[in-house]
């Protein structure tokens, strides 16, 4: 009997889809297909493939309703947010779309006599993708496009929540004419995709998830016998400082969107929050107001502003790490009463503030990865530089202040990939995304993006001999 793969709903506990896992015969033909055709695709004209790019991005815009609905099914995103999901990846795609053409461009040295020097951005050629669920168009399309439109091959296993959308971008692929085996997918088991690693048939390995599995992809590459790179986004904690010059309402409610937004589901979700004790009191009883307000509910419900989390497993663990906490003496900020569909035993979680916490509890140091954080009070910018710099992670930081010199200064001390100021939870694709510590290596998006898509090749020609 063929082993499937199962995507149980968040909403209601339903199978939503079911497909077949593939053998080992079909995972090597794939990755020896991806292989034949990169040799092919490789000699593609760069203008051309970046048509393909923007037709695919074409392709992909028109289907937002449906996109809005594999994710309310598949992960529990409200479906009224399912439209901003599409415009994130269209404004990445276009992007990297954009600055292909300058960005790959083999690089002029300069002259000296006698000789012809450049150096050319070679593809790097089969990748092999594997993204996240929480934002599975956004995390795939960080690599997926800029990889195609650099020259490689692209497969893709998606995590089994989101498995679907795989599908969706082979669908969007084939309507915007990318010819067959550029971009292909499989549904794997996490064994067969270590094995698909170690091939030796994969060139570069991109994953987004947690640090457990960061480590089971580094295993397998280290068991490949051709040393495949590997671009890793892993775990986050990240902080947000609340500096005493702050515009309060508007960081209120931007740090409680950036801490719940997607139920809390973010790799840059800011889920520790230091503020200064000269507008504690303030900021506290708005987020209070802010968080009350959410409506908990079913993610194909247009009402909802909060949905369920992943799957029951996770908001278990939301919910112990909230009550540990309290045990160990943080207080609550709301109410759960408020959030009559909060239920244990189900993925409906009621979100959390937690005051009176430190960095014995989990809370503040683990990743919650769903609708809770911490509040500290601190003193100084140089306290709150050290609370956020005390993580094994490193991804990104916020800054609420309106002086510009001061966040400069604070940020440069920060030890992650992004900081912030005024703002969170967000990927501009002109910068490079990339986190530090366990958090990860590699980058993607950006010009600096397409240097970890493509290898350098330089030409020394002497053209003086006589």
């Amino acid at each position: 009997m063929t082993e499937t793969l199962k995507i149980i709903s968040p909403i209601d506990g339903s199978l939503y889809a079911e497909r077949p896992l593939a053998d080992d015969t079909t995972i090597q033909a794939t990755l020896e297909n991806a292989r034949a055709v990169q040799a092919e695709w490789r000699s593609v004209p760069i203008t051309e493939r970046c048509r393909i790019a923007s037709a695919f991005t074409d392709a992909m815009v028109a289907d937002k309703d449906r996109v809005a609905e594999l994710l309310a099914w598949q992960m529990g995103r409200p479906i009224r947010y399912g439209a901003g999901e599409v415009a994130g990846f269209e404004e990445r795609a276009r992007y990297m779309t954009e600055i292909a053409p300058e960005t790959l461009a083999d690089i002029d040295v300069g002259p000296k006599e006698g000789f012809a020097r450049y150096i050319h951005r070679e593809p790097l050629g089969v990748i092999l993708n594997l993204p996240a669920w929480n934002f599975p168009y956004m995390t795939a399309l960080n690599a997926v496009l800029p990889a195609i439109i650099a020259g490689n091959t692209v497969v893709m296993k998606h995590s089994s929540q989101t498995a679907l959308t795989a599908e969706h971008f082979a669908d969007c692929f084939a309507r915007a004419g990318l010819p067959d085996g550029v971009f292909q997918y499989l549904h794997m088991t996490h064994a067969a995709t270590a094995r698909a690693i170690a091939s030796g048939l994969v060139d570069q390995v991109g994953f987004t998830g947690s640090v457990a599995g960061g480590r089971a992809v580094m295993a397998a590459v280290a068991a490949a016998p051709n040393f495949p790179a590997t671009c890793l986004e892993l775990g986050g904690k990240d902080p947000a400082y609340i500096r005493p010059d702050v515009n309060l309402p508007f960081a209120i409610e931007n740090v409680v969107d950036a801490g719940f937004f997607n139920s809390g589901q973010s790799c840059c979700a800011l889920e520790r929050i230091y503020v200064h004790e000269a507008v504690y009191d303030d900021f506290v009883e708005g987020v209070k107001a802010t968080v009350e307000a959410y409506k908990l509910g079913p993610s194909n419900d247009r009402d909802t502003t909060l949905g369920p989390v992943v799957r029951t497993a996770a908001a278990d663990f939301v919910r112990d790490q909230v009550a540990e906490a309290i045990r160990a003496g943080a207080k609550p900020l709301v109410d759960p009463a408020g959030f009559a569909a909060a239920a244990p035993g189900t993925p409906y979680v009621a979100p959390q503030v937690l005051l009176d916490v430190d960095h014995s509890m989990r809370i503040m140091t683990e990743e919650t990865f769903g609708p809770a954080h911490g509040i500290m009070k601190v003193r100084s910018d140089e306290e709150a530089i050290t609370l956020m710099n005390d993580s094994p992670f490193g991804l990104t930081a916020a800054i609420w202040t309106e002086d510009v010199e001061a966040a400069e200064r604070i940020g440069d001390k920060i030890q992650t990939g992004t900081i912030f100021m005024n703002r969170a939870d967000y990927l501009d694709p002109a910068l490079a995304w990339v986190g530090v510590k366990q958090t990860g290596r590699g980058v993607t998006l950006s010009k600096v993006g397409y240097e970890h898509l493509t290898r350098p090749k330089s030409f020394h020609l002497r053209t003086g001999t006589g």
